[in-house]
């Protein structure tokens, strides 16, 4: 099985000095998807929590939505030519009575650890509709003073980042900011599906109290994820896109982005952020 780091020669140049050393790098290997034997998709990844991250991509692309639905998560045996179990092709397996999709070509994904929607028809296709529709009954409500500590406590979680530098970070945190759970990958979409596939196996699923917490920015892909698991809310520590603030703004999803530090903006949903001062134009 493919390992998180892995080390190479590197030679390093310091105020003109020039020396050799190992530098520890993260990891990135194909993970290819199979639904009940059939490729679905091939994405680049960081081996670990595989089977966590195939099972929260079938959430985010609208397959599966609680985990009674899936009856195994497998490798796949002799999955190359002369037999050898790479450990980079996983195959779920779908429960009895649950609906296969039907894979054509325009629905094979190949997705980059940069760009999530490669390959995607257009981005009606991506407009999936969930089974967790965002109703958080009463809505969560964060104080502004919590939602910044939260990049800090993110950071401290991240164990490969301190070695190698390389890796995106994503994070459920309670509406009192106690963290849930965190995952790395050296694709964001990556760590969220590793997040969601978890909650997805322990029966966690919709996470209508939490809020989720990624390292970079916020496409319309992490926007959708966060709406296909039922989350109301998705902080990033760098800007969004406009298309996932129009994600945002249509389901109901609070969207924060460049949170740092007392600083953050606010792009939708800001009625679950407790607002003292008064709002002005500027």
């Amino acid at each position: 099985m493919g390992r998180v780091t892995e080390r190479r020669r590197t030679i390093r140049i310091r105020d003109g000095v020039v020396s050799t050393r190992p530098d520890t790098l993260v990891a990135e290997e194909p993970l290819e998807i199979r639904l009940n034997g059939r490729p679905l998709a091939i994405t680049m990844r960081t081996p670990g929590d595989d089977f966590a991250l195939a099972a929260g991509f079938l959430v985010s692309e609208g397959v599966i939505g609680d985990g009674s639905e899936v009856q195994s998560i497998v490798y796949c045996a002799g999955a190359t030519a002369d037999g050898v179990n790479t450990y980079n092709v996983v195959d779920v397996k779908l429960a009895p009575g649950v609906e296969v999709p039907d894979i054509t070509l325009e629905r094979n994904v190949y997705t980059t650890s940069s760009c999530g929607l490669c390959g995607k028809a257009s981005l009606d296709a991506v407009r999936t509709t969930t089974r967790h529709p965002i109703a958080d009954a009463p809505p969560v409500r964060v104080e502004p003073a919590l939602l910044s500590a939260l990049p800090d406590r993110l950071r401290e979680a991240q164990r490969v980042f301190d070695r190698t530098g390389g890796l995106h970070a994503a994070a459920l945190f309670t509406e009192t900011g106690e963290l849930l759970d965190i995952r790395e990958d050296v694709g964001r979409h990556n760590a969220v599906d590793k997040l969601v596939g978890r909650a997805l196996t322990d029966n966690r699923l919709p996470l209508s109290r939490a809020i989720l917490l990624v390292s970079g920015r916020a496409s319309f892909e992490l926007a959708q994820k966060a709406v296909m698991a039922g989350i109301p809310m998705l902080a990033a520590v760098s800007a969004p896109s406009s298309l996932a603030v129009d994600l945002a703004a249509e389901t109901g999803l609070t969207l924060v982005g460049f949170l740092r530090g007392p600083s953050m903006n606010v792009y939708a949903g800001d009625h679950r952020i407790a607002l003292e001062a008064t709002v002005g134009q500027g």
